[in-house]
């Protein structure tokens, strides 16, 4: 089975439909998405803190998180250019700007991911031009969907830790970026399968080998409508 057919588009939206889709879905999008920094806040409290009034007990750096969390949701919805290193960097700049070194410009230097049990992946150095090569042969791969591209950026992004801090919402936001440019749905996983999300990150990291963390967010993190299912 081919990449392509493994990883057929779930859902058929125009991409208008499917920027209305993810504004309909802003609160729950940004609750997810805070939950890589650590963020515990209840779905009341994320759509409290997006609406622009504090909520006790949440941290300030907790409520900037999720204020540009919001911000990238805006963004990625309304640029309709297609997504490019630019538009990535542009992503990082909104989502990383209270906790990054250079929000929105690429890491020059050793980073490092720590897995657990005092276990660090360091990634590889940045190289501009190679990013930029691999962004633009995976989005112009004719064999396969635009789930199959998204998915590939996303984790080829989170691995390569492209920016000094926030790569993890960058990707997502530039996956999703993807998706609903070609209309296929959302990437969100729900929060109460992120423990096994997490293995398979670390066990990608460790291996550099994406397809099962790809299969298992296939099967359990594309979202999209009924009406708008493939048959």
């Amino acid at each position: 089975m081919t990449s392509s057919q493994q990883y057929v588009d779930i859902y058929s939206f125009t991409s208008e439909e499917n920027r209305r889709f993810a504004r309909s879905n802003f609160t729950k999008l940004v609750h997810t998405n805070a939950r890589f920094e650590g963020i515990n806040t209840t779905l009341p409290q994320t759509q409290t803190i997006m609406d622009g009034m504090s909520v006790a007990g949440v941290p300030v750096e907790d409520v900037l998180t999720i204020v540009n969390l919001k911000r990238g949701w805006q963004y990625v919805t309304t640029e309709t250019a297609e997504m490019t290193l630019d538009i990535e960097k542009a992503i990082n700049k909104i989502v990383a700007a209270e906790d990054a070194l250079v929000p929105g410009e690429l890491r020059q230097g050793q980073g490092g991911v720590n897995l657990g049990d005092e276990e660090f992946f360091e990634p590889p150095l940045i190289n501009q031009q190679e990013e930029q090569t691999f962004l633009q042969k995976t989005l112009t791969n004719s064999h396969t969907t635009t789930t199959d591209k998204a998915l590939t950026i996303m984790y080829h992004n989170m691995r390569q830790q492209i920016f000094w801090d926030g790569n993890k919402r960058t990707a997502t936001l530039s996956a999703n970026k993807i998706m609903i440019d070609g209309g296929a749905g959302l990437i969100n996983v729900p929060l109460d399968k992120w423990a096994k999300w997490n293995e398979l990150i670390a066990d990608f990291y460790r291996t550099n080998d994406m397809q099962a963390v790809k299969e298992w967010t296939y099967q359990n993190g594309i979202q999209g409508l009924e009406v708008r299912k493939n048959k």
